[in-house]
């Protein structure tokens, strides 16, 4: 394409330039003539009057030279121009024949070099169109192959069904064999218990109903007997485990506690510098006892005890403030009416501030935070009471500390069981002015100042006064036991300690079958003798959980109790 291209613009300025040569013979041959026409010349032309030289003009023939040479001459110059035209017409002519021949040549090897490459495509789209048709062949092949080998699994599975279901109806047929010789075998069974019923019911006097009734009496005994042996393995089982689980937790939580052992009274003595001190706290005619006892509410006993006097009152607060007092004013010295009413309100301040540092020391010993002022204040009245001999402050910080423990072990939130468990006892620092029980005045409180349900629930059911609904309860009731329980925590008086004894004794004893109670270490345990003849082995086993159930439903008792149910198995022969 590119030779045709280039021939084409040779040949286009070939005929441009032969174009441009025959416009210029055409403007030559119509050019004007610069000489005057012929004829005589006049001897007065303006060109000889005016040549200064006095030149023979243009217009003038030369001497020797005929009148008509300009015209010969012009005739040869067309004609030689007309022959130059001719030949660049005929170069121009040569030149254009070649450059086409050159077009066609150009053209004849274009189209060639197109042919050969169409030829080529088409032998290379034959080749691919035949290995194409040669891998359809290989693949039909293949699948004719796979359809074949398939048809022969196919016939030698037919022929395997065949030869399996010739063995299954062979099978079928000795199985209704065997079938017909057990229902001869299951006849002959049949009339054989037929004639032995019938000789057994002569025999033992009996109908067959009433032997059937009689036997499934003795199997249901039997089963009832076998049922409680099993309910008795597991449910001893179930204990047991359960056991060693809780002493596991128990005992890690009393291990990691150690706090020291309390025993304050209701009473308060205050040590004088001297037994002159008496007369001027009595003052004359008794003025300043009458004055110290309305003024803070507390009775002040004095007797024959050298160098001391007794504060005696049921609110721990209150006998603390007036034990404060009397210990300012017997150092101050100076003790009447108006003196003793400024002593109280000071004292009366410092307490509320000691109660107030008292909890928020509980409280970052437990490692708590966030709670409202008012229950921090009730928490730190609490260390001027006591439970038993037990400081009940000291108790909830013991009780927060095992509860922790124990929630820890079990995978629950330490935080929301000591929370629960400083709190419980909280309702004891009211218990002087409301009415009710210290558990639902603690849960009142707890909620009125916005603690969480579950705290308030733990509250109020940590003496079973409200049934217990979560696992955060039951475990500030076992912490409550545990701190409560724990060797050298509380005192127990002597008298009701015998009564408790004595009634545990009683309620075993009204059982039936039992012959001898006997209650050891103080109360923990219990041995039941019973008598062998009249309580079988289930009847011990109800015997003990019906008095552990009694003892519970009845009495009140740090820990717990253990009762153990004695039967003796005796074998008498006699040898003659």
């Amino acid at each position: 394409m590119a030779a045709i291209v280039a021939a084409l613009v040779v040949v286009g300025v070939l005929v441009v330039a032969l174009v441009v040569l025959l416009l210029r013979v055409l403007a030559r041959l119509n050019a004007p003539s610069t000489t005057s026409p012929p004829g005589p010349t006049s001897a007065t032309s303006p060109a000889s009057a005016t040549n200064p030289t006095g030149a023979t003009s243009a217009g003038v023939a030369e001497p020797g030279r005929p009148a008509g040479g300009e015209s010969a001459t012009d005739t040869a110059d067309l004609a030689e121009l007309r022959r130059q035209a001719e030949r660049a017409a005929a170069d121009v002519r040569q030149h254009a024949e070649a450059a086409a021949a050159e077009i066609r040549r150009a053209a004849e090897q274009e189209a060639g070099k197109a042919v050969l490459e169409a030829r080529k495509a088409a032998e290379a789209e034959v080749g691919a169109l035949k290995a194409e048709a040669r891998t359809l062949k290989d693949e039909m092949n293949e699948l004719k192959s796979d359809l074949e080998r398939r048809e022969q699994r196919l016939v030698e599975r037919e022929e395997r069904l065949d030869a399996e279901q010739r063995r299954v109806e062979a099978r079928d047929r000795d199985l209704a064999e065997h079938e017909r010789a057990i229902d001869d075998r299951v006849a002959a069974l049949e009339t054989a218990e037929a004639d032995r019923a019938r000789e057994l019911e002569r025999v033992a006097g009996l109908t067959a109903q009433d032997a059937k009734a009689e036997l499934v009496k003795t199997i249901e005994t039997q089963a009832k007997r076998e049922a409680a042996l099993i309910v008795r393995d597991i449910e001893h089982e179930a204990k047991e485990e359960g056991d060693n689980r809780a002493r596991k937790i128990v005992t890690l939580a009393i291990q990691r506690v150690a706090s020291e052992q309390t025993a304050e009274s209701v009473v308060s003595v205050l040590h004088l510098p001297s037994d002159d001190m008496k007369g001027r706290i009595i003052g004359r005619e008794g003025r300043n006892i009458r004055a110290f006892e309305s003024t803070t509410g507390v009775n002040l006993i004095i007797d024959d005890t050298p160098e001391a006097v007794l504060l005696s009152c049921f609110d721990p607060v209150r006998r603390e403030v007036g034990r404060l007092t009397l210990e300012k004013l017997v150092l101050d010295g100076r003790i009447h009416p108006h003196r003793i009413e400024e002593i109280y309100e000071r004292s009366k301040q410092e307490v509320e501030q000691l109660c107030v540092r008292a909890g928020e020391d509980a409280l970052v010993e437990v490692g708590l935070t966030d709670m409202h002022p008012e229950l921090i204040a009730l928490l730190g009245q609490l260390r001027y009471r006591t439970s038993y001999g037990q400081n009940v402050l000291k108790h909830l910080v013991e009780s927060a500390h095992i509860a922790g423990m124990m929630a820890s072990e079990l995978r629950l939130d330490p935080v929301l069981m000591k929370r629960c468990t400083v709190l419980h006892d909280v309702g004891k620092a009211l218990t002087h002015e409301v009415e009710g029980s210290h558990a639902i005045i603690g849960a009142e409180i707890a909620r009125k100042y916005g603690e969480h349900e579950d705290v308030v629930h733990a509250i109020e059911a940590h003496h079973n006064e409200v049934e217990v609904r979560t696992v955060e309860a039951v475990l500030t009731q076992a912490a409550d036991s545990i701190s409560g329980g724990r060797p050298g925590a509380r005192r127990e008086s002597l008298e009701h300690y015998v009564k408790r004894l004595e009634r545990i004794e009683e309620i075993a004893s009204e059982k039936p079958g039992v012959e001898k109670v006997f209650a050891m270490q103080a109360g923990r345990e219990i041995r039941v003798m019973v008598k062998p003849d009249d309580v079988d082995d289930i009847g011990a086993q109800v015997i003990a959980r019906d008095v552990a159930k009694q003892i519970e439903e009845e009495l009140t008792y740090p820990g717990q109790i253990r009762i153990t149910v004695v039967r003796e198995s005796r074998a008498t022969e006699y040898a003659k």
